[in-house]
């Protein structure tokens, strides 16, 4: 057995066992990641800044197109009701929403500006990761390319999301914890990277709660693997202690709202159910990966970690990599969850072929043509048709861009409801959205339409408040009349979501009621209409 916080052992080598100095003598004349005596290898700026902007430019091509996804919609109405959190996410998304919104004066492009940088950051710092595992010039920008042929990382980074923010981070805190290990193998270890990585790691945990995953699994791994002297770094726990202080008000604003994100976990494992649940979770995450670069690299490179004698320092990361995955599957996650471990892998991937040149099966990986094909493919996922190409279209529930089509038109439709009622009820009038998405476009379009303020019992949006106590008159957008007779003494309906464009999106065709006389005050009403488990893509 090598014992994983020795220095002086033996170490099994590709013809068998030899100690610390023979390794460095033999890494020395070897193509590898550990290579302790040498210098890092120059990082390709040319080209791997190249492959960013390429990306960057296709998303500012896209950012216009079609309108806002409703999850966006969402964060900027929770921008417009700051707390230190939210039922389905911490605070930062929405803070972010609100200020790029109004710096950019409302503009969908600006406020998608944030995403498209994060995500070729996110191709520069999976280079870094290949680079400090040895990686020359070839490697950096194969990691890189895998990168930015990434149908997920290119979708979301379309959008303004928590799923955009989240993986970025993640990439972030294992390239620091990549570049300790290699500082540690050259005798002289940089702790200031493990404080680094509590930074990171606390600005990430402002974002989703689904880092301590990560944490958990690398913990494990390390004292199965080593090194363990990483878990006796003061700097590490440092790190932890401040990401932990960050978080708090976040935790007491959850505890103090009976911890309603953990009551998350629930829809989502739901909305699983519908697209497979855990036996979709692999094939859905390769997927995003990308079929002909991305998961043959990603499945590659975590086979490396396990198996490479030259990645011994780093094999605790495979071993991490597996029980992320193993966690998310059996908490019933989204299959995006592990996103964050993509540049990780293709990383080792790209470095691994480097060192084992003679492997020629593997020359097509290595083709540009292989990349250009897998990014024209990845690029499907953003919405370069014309809207009209989608019109009479059967309902395409992966297809989320359908999503970004029609909130002004609901809005009119409802002001136009509004403007039809009696003056007096008019006066009183409020609108109430079963669906969060819904509720956030007519906050957003409503007004210069003339439609009245809009509430949600949906997920987040039940937390922003009730409608005023004396309201009487609601128009309600979706639901069915069965579900609503019980709460309101009349309900009729008064019209149907209508984009005008033959659309069949999520919203398309559902009906919209007035509702008169709730038979209960809106304290005991509002917590009955709370539908915090409604399926969505959000969150």
């Amino acid at each position: 057995m090598v014992d994983p916080d020795s220095d002086t052992t033996s170490y099994l080598g590709a013809t068998g066992p030899f100690d610390l100095a023979t390794r460095r003598r033999a890494d020395s004349r070897t193509v590898g990641p550990v290579r302790p005596q040498d210098q890092l290898p120059t990082f390709a700026r040319g080209p791997v800044f190249a492959i960013a902007a390429a990306m960057g430019l296709v998303l500012l091509a896209f950012s216009g197109r079609y309108g806002y996804f409703s999850d966006e919609l969402y964060f900027l109405a929770a921008g417009q009701h700051l707390a230190w959190g939210y039922a389905d996410q911490p605070w930062l998304v929405p803070l972010l929403a609100r200020v790029t919104d109004e710096v950019t004066g409302g503009s969908l492009v600006g406020l998608r500006l944030p995403a498209t940088i994060v995500t070729i950051s996110g191709v520069v710092v999976t280079a870094l990761i290949a680079r400090e595992l040895g990686g020359q010039r070839g490697a950096q920008v194969m990691a890189a390319g895998a990168s930015a042929a990434s149908p997920y990382l290119l979708a979301t980074g379309h959008l303004l999301a928590t799923s955009t923010l989240d993986p970025f981070g993640w990439t972030v805190i294992i390239w620091l914890v990549v570049r300790w290990v290699r500082t540690r193998e050259q005798d002289r270890p940089d702790d200031r990277l493990l404080l680094l990585s509590g930074v990171v790691t606390a600005l990430t945990l402002q974002v989703k709660f689904l880092i301590p995953a990560f944490w958990l699994a690398l913990g494990v791994s390390v004292l199965v693997f080593g090194p363990r002297e990483l878990l006796r770094r003061p700097m590490l726990w440092v790190g932890a202690a401040l990401a932990g202080v960050v978080t708090l008000p976040t935790l007491v604003w959850q505890a103090r709202n009976h911890w309603p994100y953990l009551q998350m976990t629930g829809a989502v494992s739901h909305e699983m159910a519908h697209v497979g649940g855990r036996l979709a979770f692999l094939p859905l995450a390769g997927l995003g990966a990308g079929l002909l670069v991305g998961v043959v690299l990603g499945c590659y490179g975590l086979w490396r970690l396990l198996r490479s004698p030259q990645l011994r320092p780093y094999r605790f990361l495979g071993a991490t990599a597996l029980g992320v995955t193993a966690i998310m599957l059996v908490a019933n996650g989204r299959p995006y969850y592990v996103a964050g471990l993509y540049g990780l892998l293709w990383a080792v991937a790209a470095v691994e072929l480097q060192r084992h040149r003679a492997a020629s099966w593997w020359r097509w990986v290595r083709t540009w043509p292989v990349y250009a094909l897998s990014a024209l493919l990845a690029v499907n996922v953003l919405p370069w048709q014309p809207v009209s190409w989608h019109a009479g279209q059967p309902t395409q529930p992966v297809n989320f861009h359908l999503n970004e089509i029609g909130w002004p038109q609901l809005a009119g439709t409802v002001a136009d409801i509004h403007h039809g009622l009696p003056p007096a009820a008019q006066r009183d009038a409020i609108v109430v959205s079963e669906s969060y998405g819904a509720a956030a476009a007519i906050d957003r379009f409503g007004p210069q339409r003339g439609a009245p303020d809009a509430y949600s019992p949906s997920r987040g949006y039940w937390y922003f408040g009730a409608p005023p106590a004396d309201t009487s008159t609601i128009i309600y957008v979706g639901a069915s009349a069965e579900s609503l007779r019980p709460h309101f003494a009349t309900v009729r309906q008064a019209g149907q979501v209508d984009n005008g464009l033959n659309i069949n999106n999520a919203l398309q065709g559902a009906p919209i009621w007035v509702c008169q006389g709730p038979r209960q005050p809106w304290s005991q009403l509002w917590p009955q209409l709370r539908a915090i488990s409604q399926s969505s893509t959000g969150a």
